[in-house]
């Protein structure tokens, strides 16, 4: 993580001009290599506008309020509060059980009130040794720093998506082959992945290798692996709404596989594959980095997996199965 940078007083003159001048902070920040949002948070502590922004003046408060003593935490001036806070977390409770819990036992003392995030933040600023280990292992994730949280973006919605409701009843009492299901097994830390295709009749699987997991990639692996089958082989594809098949009109086109897709969080709608799934992490557990396995290793569990005899289709090896329907 870069470490923090004030601002200095060159930048802040730089910022005058370029305010006054009438660019925009988005394109201060870009000439200055500073965030945008810091150069508004400049403004606002400054309680001022691009026009009555002055370089030298805001400086001279910045310099001022650094050196400001800052309001003391509230577990260091109330010893009370400190010492039920220190026996709750002895007795394993979290400091969210904390903050909600003493209001309840103390309701007529406002002296006995915190935050969970005063209590997390007062136990990462003490000094390092025995106490503090001591009471940062009565968390529940025992972490010795604390770790900054991730923000995870809302994915934009796939646009012209069939619904699964639109998939004709051939393919859901699987009378007619040709119909597949399809998802990704993700590897390492989400930096890689396995493309897993299966017929839904006949349970025959194809493992697709990928290079990466962009919507590209996936497309084109994917289209590569069908396009070795008969048409009567290649009728539909249902799948869920990961953005990986974000270009499923060019897949269809490539392949004249129409693409379904699955209700969100319904992973029950594409049984078939969430099974098979579950069968290849006996050969491919958590944690694998697919983008190290070779594509031969990949492809003999294929032939393995296809190779066992199912109690579905009456005992028969889906690749047995697969194979009377090419002939």
């Amino acid at each position: 993580m870069a470490q923090y940078r004030r601002l200095s007083l060159m930048e802040r003159e730089e910022l005058s001009r370029m305010l006054a001048a009438g660019c925009s902070l988005r394109a201060a920040g870009q000439a200055l290599s500073r965030a945008p949002s810091t150069l508004s948070r400049e403004l606002a502590r400054q309680h001022a506008s691009p026009v009555t922004y002055r370089a030298v003046r805001a400086h001279q408060r910045a310099l001022r309020w650094a050196h400001q003593p800052r309001k003391p935490r509230t577990l260091a001036i109330h010893p009370r509060l400190r010492t039920t806070v220190f026996a709750l977390l002895a007795q394993r409770w979290s400091p969210e059980q904390i903050a909600r819990g003493l209001p309840q036992r103390y309701p007529d003392e406002p002296t006995m009130r915190i935050s969970h995030e005063a209590i997390y933040t007062y136990l990462y600023v003490l000094p390092r040794g025995a106490f503090k280990r001591e009471l940062v292992r009565y968390l529940r994730q025992r972490h010795r720093f604390r770790r900054p949280r991730k923000v995870r973006l809302k994915p934009r919605p796939i646009q012209d998506i069939v619904s699964i409701d639109e998939r004709p009843a051939e393919v859901a009492d699987r009378t007619v082959p040709g119909h597949w299901e399809g998802d990704l097994l993700v590897g390492h830390a989400n930096a890689s992945a396995l493309g897993t295709l299966v017929e839904r009749t006949t349970r025959f699987t194809l493992l697709v290798p990928l290079k990466a997991r962009d919507a590209a990639t996936v497309r084109q692996a994917f289209a590569r692996e069908l396009r070795t089958l008969p048409a009567q082989l290649r009728r539909s594809l249902t799948y869920d709404q990961g953005q990986e098949m974000c270009e499923h009109r060019l897949f269809t086109k490539q392949t004249k596989m129409r693409v379904y897709f699955a209700h969100p969080h319904c992973p029950w709608e594409r049984g078939t594959n969430e099974n098979t799934n579950g069968l290849l992490r006996q050969f491919f557990p958590k944690g694998t980095r697919f983008n190290q396995v070779a594509r031969k290793e990949i492809k003999q569990v294929q032939a393995m997996l296809n190779d066992r005899p199912r109690k579905v289709i009456n005992w028969h090896s889906p690749a047995h199965a697969f194979n009377q329907l090419l002939r």
